[in-house]
């Protein structure tokens, strides 16, 4: 049968129809109705699908373990095969470490939804162990990663100490992930802590370790993004918490990223959140830490969306004699009430920063790649994502 061709009428009809939709689409795409807490990074979805053996975690007992560490510990040494470790809804409440002889080992949360399972712990750097003297910043975290190629999706690692609970404690440090193995993967997972949230670090000053986190949510109030690890933060929200100061409530980041390094931490594409008082947040300090004295600390904060919590000045030092100015601490791009542009404020030129993107970062001497292609800028408001 012959196909009747389109009266001219009707092809009139549906294109208007059709810019009609392309024109709502496209506001919808680069708006956001006020108080919405969705941050849209123009990413596309990835299933996270169960690869390899299945190891089911279940705190009702309906799984083959009640506990992480138990999940960790009967996976093979070792292993070239990845091995999923599927986490049921619930709070686990105990520390969790996957050790260096631990490689391929997938964290999933069961629903997809973040919240719904949650790994948590509370101790600080100046918690008493039960043998004699204190955890120190390493010792207090919930989750420790040290197996390469350790991938986490969709649940909450939390370290849970507060504060107002241990007056008597003044090393407040509490780390809720300490990472140090390579070719790590975060995808649609929650960092939840107050000073030193995520420690993104090393096995040690010449030994690489390359870090990504995508569509993550990380939380803190002190330095609660540090460390010499390569870590890139694409398409996160990045929210400082209010300490109840009208002047300083914080500091972002803090990177000791190593001599001869040429990349420490890269936030792209990503919303800096917060309800702490407009001007009381610094984006960072740079970390020298006394046993590493000729550390090069680098962080790029680049097509970010950045609220009005953050300072003039941006960036100040840790420590007297290590001015935050000697050190790679810079911006580009950015946009937002808090995206300022003064001497205090550094930006990156447009060809450096044509470099500085997040494959570069991650790319190493294996050419890893695991980054997500983002369509747009993220579209971003005060309350968050």
């Amino acid at each position: 049968m012959r196909d009747h061709p389109t009266p001219p009428r009707a092809h009139a009809t549906m294109a208007v129809a059709l810019a009609g939709l392309f024109t709502a689409a496209l506001t919808a795409m680069l708006t956001t109705a006020p108080g919405d807490a969705h941050a849209d990074t123009g990413s596309s979805d990835r299933p996270h699908d169960a690869e390899g053996p299945v190891i089911t975690v279940a705190a009702d007992g309906s799984g083959d373990h009640t506990g992480v560490q138990a999940a960790v510990d009967a996976v093979p040494e070792h292993s070239a095969e990845r091995v999923t470790i599927r986490v049921k809804a619930g709070t686990y409440y105990a520390p969790v470490v996957i050790p260096p002889d631990k490689p391929n080992i997938t964290l999933v949360g069961a629903t997809g939804d973040p919240s719904d399972v949650v790994i948590t712990y509370d101790r600080a750097s100046g918690t008493p162990k039960p043998g004699g003297g204190t955890y120190g910043t390493s010792g207090s975290a919930s989750v420790v990663i040290s197996g390469d190629d350790t991938h986490a999706y969709d649940l909450t690692f939390e370290n849970s100490w507060k504060r107002a609970e241990h007056p008597e404690i003044t090393s407040t440090q509490a780390v809720a992930v300490r990472t140090t193995g390579d070719r790590l993967v975060f995808d649609n997972v929650r960092f939840l802590g107050h000073q030193d949230t995520l420690y993104a670090n090393s096995p040690g000053v010449d030994t690489p370790s390359r870090q990504y986190y995508s569509d993550c949510y990380v939380e803190g109030d002190v330095d609660f993004v540090f460390g010499r690890g390569t870590a890139v933060f694409d398409g996160c929200e990045i929210r400082s918490l209010d300490r109840g100061s009208d002047t300083t409530n914080g500091y972002v980041s803090a990177p000791s990223t190593p001599p001869g390094q040429e990349f420490g931490f890269l936030f792209t594409r990503s919303c800096f959140t917060s309800d702490a008082p407009a001007g009381t947040v610094y984006l960072g300090r740079p970390w020298v830490p006394s046993s590493h004295p000729d550390a090069e600390p680098q962080v790029l904060v680049r097509d970010s969306w950045m609220g009005r919590h953050f300072r003039e000045e941006g960036w100040i030092e840790m420590s007297s004699g290590h001015d935050w100015r000697r050190f790679r601490m810079r911006e580009y791009d950015n946009f937002g009430p808090g995206a300022l542009v003064t001497e205090d404020r550094p930006q990156m030129d447009r060809a450096d920063a044509a470099r500085h993107t997040a494959r570069a970062y991650l790319a190493g001497g294996d050419g890893w790649d695991p980054v997500r292609d983002r369509t747009r800028r993220p579209v971003c408001t005060a309350r968050g994502r």
